[in-house]
């Protein structure tokens, strides 16, 4: 549906975006990882024609992207982008006129999302007296109501307390359901990983891993095990099939040489009766392989191979 051909994009003597490609199958959530500062906010604003790039193309449904893209996009930007002295109902309903829509169109809709993000009592307030993560709420609204095809989701969950990111996680659900598209980008790995279907991991401007996240964990799980455990199980980290071993408070994950070295894992936890709450074979989490791909380009960097990769 969205495909992303070599894009290059350089400000000055900083290389943002280097040399990304990748596709947005439709109907799916499709997510761009990475840190502050890697090239993804970049990467989108190409994506949708705001920016240029220097090289490279995208295409929507097989055709490069022009003007008329616009018409069928919601975009949430990074930043905000709302006028603080007009009132969130005044907002709201600016937003969806830019888009063709007329106000009675989309009032009992509009209604509905105020409720939804508990902004109803406070739709004929200014925008400036809201709280930031209020703010967002708008912003995101001002996204969704003119009922896009393909929505473009840049840091949505940003400034959202725990149970506005629990409500928009579920909206962007909803709008797969209906057969939309949405792409969004985020550092949050545990979201990304609870929601998105595909994914592309960005590393300063360069595309490190990208396609359908269930194929991506099954590529780097192999061999690899997630314990839930109240006991010390540090010993495992001196055993000479173990390659990786990595605490993460409530879980520990460890990689072992070969599959069949599973097996004598558990039975080493059971035989000095380690409890455990949780025993996961050939699995892995999204910040892991993360952390392994940055890992693996900062070994090279040091090498001094990284220039030619």
């Amino acid at each position: 549906m969205l495909e992303v051909r070599n894009l290059k994009k350089s400000f000055g003597d900083v290389v943002a975006v280097d040399d990304i490609s990748f596709v947005v199958p439709k109907n799916c959530i499709f997510g761009l990882i990475g840190r502050n500062g890697a090239g993804k906010t970049t990467t989108i604003r190409m994506a949708i024609n705001i920016l240029q790039p220097d090289e490279g193309e995208v295409l929507f449904n097989g055709k490069k992207i022009d003007e008329t893209f616009k018409e069928i996009l919601g975009y949430l930007p990074e930043e905000r982008g709302l006028y603080k002295k007009m009132t969130v109902w005044d907002t709201i309903i600016y937003f969806a006129e830019l888009k063709g829509k007329k106000a009675r169109e989309v009032e009992k809709k509009a209604k509905e999302y105020l409720n939804t993000f508990e902004l109803i009592d406070k739709k004929n307030l200014k925008i400036e007296a809201l709280s930031k993560g209020n703010q967002q709420k708008v912003q995101i609204i001002t996204s969704i109501l003119h009922d896009p095809e393909i929505l473009i989701l840049d840091e949505p969950f940003s400034g959202l307390d725990p149970i506005n990111v629990n409500l928009l996680r579920k909206l962007i659900v909803d709008f797969k359901k209906q057969g939309k598209t949405i792409v969004l980008s985020t550092h949050i790995m545990d979201l990304a990983e609870k929601i998105c279907d595909y994914i592309g991991v960005i590393h300063k401007g360069k595309l490190l891993e990208s396609g359908q996240l269930k194929s991506i964990k099954e590529k780097y799980g192999n061999n690899q095990i997630i314990i839930y455990h109240q006991d010390d199980i540090s010993f495992l980290k001196n055993l000479s099939f173990v390659d990786k071993y990595e605490e993460y408070g409530n879980f520990t994950s460890v990689r072992v040489s070969n599959k069949n070295f599973i097996k004598d894992v558990f039975q080493l936890l059971a035989e000095k009766n380690i409890f455990v709450e949780k025993f996961i074979a050939n699995e892995v989490f999204l910040q892991e392989i993360f952390v392994e791909l940055i890992g693996s380009i900062n070994q090279n960097k040091n090498g001094g191979d990284y220039e030619n990769q």
